[in-house]
């Protein structure tokens, strides 16, 4: 892990530029894979499956038979912790139901807005080298408290029980089907996957460049979604094996995550080095989080304002403040994904059990967009009712600023009702 002290701010931002992701390859194959599935359907989506994927049946939909079959394979410590999680992210989410809104804004005029669920959503869930149980409840859980009327779930083949048996608590339709070729298949719709209205999860270089192709051609998504990342800022209060456990919770995702540690006590600094060093070698994904803390960063700074001022700055997924008081800071936290405060809030709360939505902006995002939420499964809908007496009100303004921005037919439309009157 790379160290700076008392860094200039030049410095700092050298050392914490994100990856570049930019890669033309990448972006012309991705581009050729979307144009298969839409034009080439079905038979195209079986070819790239079988060519990229090693899919070798003749069907992609799991049935609900086969998902239930899983639940025996399935220990029942694993099955109270899912049932936790779904339970805590469940009370969370539905709390955020927001309410419709009615107006009158002038006398004779009402406005009111509407708060409607996406009626069909595509969630991807990733394969890869750990089956992400939580990415399912993360996305089912609040798709089904908003109302969503169909799930359609998308996932490499072929799904572990574990997987399975989580994706049996969802009256979902699944699909066995993983990549670029997925996205685009729910992007598009096939005689086989039905498309969808908005499509969500996170994935590989491949998905993430699927989803921002076809977000640039209109279809709606969740999030810009890159490298997963934690920055923690830590004080001399905070205790450096548990800085220390969080920088690896993060590490161990993969090469490519972003590690940051900021702080103001260079006591606490050296000795967090050291507990990452002795930490690290106990890890079943050791090398992984090696290769990732090779490009890592811990930064000493002179106090915890500057340690916000670079946080801002930096707009990570997760911030960790490991404070004595983090309340006192909780206010000047401008741009994160999500944030843990205390000294006894590892990010894996958040990632499995807390609540929390875990499907958060990366690579800068959060400066702009939040995270999922439930919202992110609705829409709205706004209406207008205008009585004789409210088109009277607001008559001449109207056809003033129609007949200004040069568009007459508009002001004919309120014209030709007030001759009526």
């Amino acid at each position: 892990m790379k160290t700076l002290k008392y860094p200039t701010k030049e410095q700092t931002a050298k050392a914490l530029e994100r990856p570049m992701q930019d890669n033309e390859v990448l972006r012309n194959r991705v581009k050729e894979i979307i144009s298969q599935v839409r034009t080439g359907g079905d038979p195209s989506l079986l070819k790239l499956s079988r060519e990229l994927d090693g899919f070798s049946g003749e069907r992609f939909e799991i049935s609900p038979s086969e998902m239930k079959a899983a639940a025996g394979l399935v220990s029942q410590d694993l099955k109270d912790a899912i049932d936790l999680a779904r339970q805590n992210i469940e009370r969370f989410h539905a709390v955020q139901r927001p309410e419709d809104i009615s107006l009158v804004t002038q006398p004779g005029v009402y406005c009111s807005m509407q708060f409607k669920p996406l009626q069909k959503v595509g969630l991807y869930i990733p394969g890869g080298t750990a089956p992400l149980l939580s990415t399912v409840l993360m996305l089912a859980v609040p798709a089904l408290v908003a109302g969503c009327s169909e799930l359609v779930i998308c996932t490499p083949p072929e799904p572990g029980p574990e997987l399975l048996y989580t994706l049996s608590l969802f009256n979902a339709r699944v699909f066995r089907l993983g990549g670029a070729q997925a996205i685009a298949a729910m992007a598009f719709g096939t005689d086989t996957i039905p498309r969808v209205d908005k499509i969500f999860g996170p994935g590989n270089r491949y998905v993430t460049e699927a989803k921002m192709q076809l977000s640039a051609m209109g279809i709606a998504i969740d999030m810009p979604a890159g490298p997963s990342e934690v920055l923690v800022i830590a004080d001399a209060t905070a205790n450096p094996a548990f800085v220390a456990a969080d920088l690896l919770s993060q590490a161990e995702h993969g090469a490519d995550s972003q590690v940051v540690l900021i702080t103001d006590s260079e006591k606490m600094l050296e000795a967090t080095l050291k507990e990452l060093e002795e930490q690290v070698s106990t890890l079943p994904r050791h090398d992984i989080a090696l290769q990732c803390l090779e490009n890592s960063t811990a930064i000493l700074v002179k106090d915890l304002s500057e340690a916000m001022e670079i946080s801002n700055d930096y707009a990570p997924e997760h911030l960790i403040l490991a404070l004595e008081n983090p309340a006192a800071t909780k206010a000047k936290v401008e741009n994160a994904g999500s944030v843990f405060m205390g000294h006894y809030t590892p990010e894996s709360l958040g990632d499995y059990s807390s609540g929390t939505n875990h499907t958060l902006p990366t690579a800068g995002a959060a400066r702009s967009w939040s995270g999922v939420s439930l919202l992110s499964f609705m829409k709205t809908i706004t209406f207008q009712e205008a009585t004789p007496e409210g088109l009277d009100r607001l008559a001449n303004a109207t056809t003033i600023l129609a007949r200004a921005e040069g568009l007459e037919a508009h002001a004919r439309a309120i014209e030709v009702r007030k001759s009526q009157f």
